[in-house]
């Protein structure tokens, strides 16, 4: 964000946006995705010449004096140097300056808004929200006097008037949203919270950056469960902040995320850090598979009669493709469904497949598959941002298509 400042009626100081703003614009040319996934942050060990980056598996570090430190590092929970390999690596795919990593994604999200949040403020949040957001939002940050409004993502009317209160200074948005696959148009959304002073933050994990980069669209703050595709395997918990040049409060955001991840103490282990890394290296070869496993099987699920609809961008009819098409460089590796005969119907598919394992995750190589109404988004149970009860998401890994499609197909006829 630039320097130029609005004060709201609580005092804060809120951005303003410059379209020539570097962040949109970048003039620093960057690898590819590719190329900065496998070799960003990732300089073979100077002392033995080891490819891959040793782990710092240690606490502390010894120091020269008592005020000067080897290479900048004092004690783990503020830098640790397989942490920095990693947060490296995110603000390369991001296009970001710079990353902070996390214990989880929760915990990410939780030290941005500790970073920025005040008591009295609101966030306004697409109503297609991850489940545990949601809870964080409206359960925990409501005890300290901040108040959440959900609005559904084409509400875009209901957003604005929102966003015109003075105490709003987060408009927070997941694209595709989680489960049910809406599309926003990011361009759009960055440009109604930046002339609302407010910042923008996405939740990129469902296309991950491997298809979508939410900065180079406007977005001020990329959020990320780490845990999901960018680590890949289902043996990881992470999550991520990745930031550009906004300045918030007068102060620049990097500055403000870093202090948190320090003081709030929610970092990521170094074991941890390595694997996501690892993760992170294999997503461009992984994501093409996810992807176009995905598009057959939600073509074929399309076509077929004990299937009432399915949600999925790469499908022309979805009314978020074009805009999908636009921002994203594929369509993800994620498929929702409604089957015929209700949550039963719903409950009982998603328990007898055999290659789709029934958990609450996605991202990993496995394919996965679960019911959120009483699964990942439990916690909103009772309220107008609950997913329909008979709604079932597919998280599609990189099996043999024809295995997952006999996997489901076997589901479905024994179901109905």
């Amino acid at each position: 964000m630039t320097a130029t400042q609005e004060t709201n009626d609580l005092g804060s100081r809120r951005p303003a946006q410059d379209e020539t703003s570097a962040r949109t614009q970048p003039s620093v040319v960057r690898p590819g995705f590719r190329t900065a996934a496998v070799h960003a942050g990732q300089e073979p060990d100077p002392l033995t010449g080891a490819v891959i980056p040793p782990i710092y598996q240690t606490s502390t570090f010894t120091q020269d004096g008592v005020e000067t430190l080897k290479s900048g590092y004092e004690y783990s929970r503020g830098g640790n140097p397989t942490r920095t390999a990693l947060e490296t690596q995110l603000a390369q795919v991001e296009n970001g300056s710079h990353a902070f990593a996390f214990a989880s994604g929760i915990a990410a999200e939780d030290a941005l808004l500790r970073s920025v949040l005040r008591p009295g403020n609101t966030v306004v949040a697409a109503a297609e929200t991850y489940g545990g957001t949601h809870r964080l939002l409206s359960q925990l940050y409501s005890r300290w006097g901040v108040e959440t409004a959900f609005v559904p993502p084409t509400r875009t009317d209901e957003r604005d008037r929102l966003l015109a209160d003075p105490s709003t200074t987060v408009l927070w948005v997941e694209t595709p949203t989680n489960p049910l696959l809406s599309i926003v148009d990011l361009r759009e959304w960055a440009e109604a919270a930046h002339a609302a002073g407010a910042l923008l933050v996405v939740d990129n994990t469902f296309a991950s950056p491997a298809l979508q980069n939410p900065l180079t669209w406007g977005a001020d703050v990329v959020v990320h469960s780490t845990t999901k595709y960018i680590g890949g395997h289902s043996d990881v918990l992470g999550g991520a902040l990745v930031v550009g040049d906004a300045v918030w409060e007068d102060q620049p955001l990097a500055e403000m995320l870093q202090f948190q991840q320090f003081a709030g103490g929610a970092v990521a282990g170094p074991q941890d850090a390595f694997l996501t890394s690892r993760g992170l290296k294999t997503l461009g070869v992984r994501i093409r598979q996810h992807c176009e496993n995905a598009q057959t099987i939600a073509e074929w699920l399309a076509d077929r009669n004990d299937v009432e609809r399915v949600w999925y961008p790469g499908l022309p009819e979805h009314p978020g493709h074009d805009v999908a098409a636009r921002q994203m460089s594929g369509f993800g590796g994620v498929v929702s469904l409604r089957v015929r005969g209700g949550e039963a119907a719903a409950r009982a598919f998603a328990e007898s497949t055999e290659v789709f394992g029934l958990s609450v995750s996605l991202g990993g190589v496995e394919s996965l598959i679960s019911h959120p109404a009483t699964m990942t988004h439990g916690s909103t149970k009772g309220t107008p941002e609950a997913p329909p009860s008979d709604v079932v998401r597919l998280s599609v890994g990189i099996e043999d298509v024809e295995d997952l499609q006999a996997d489901l197909d076997r589901a479905l006829a024994g179901v109905l």
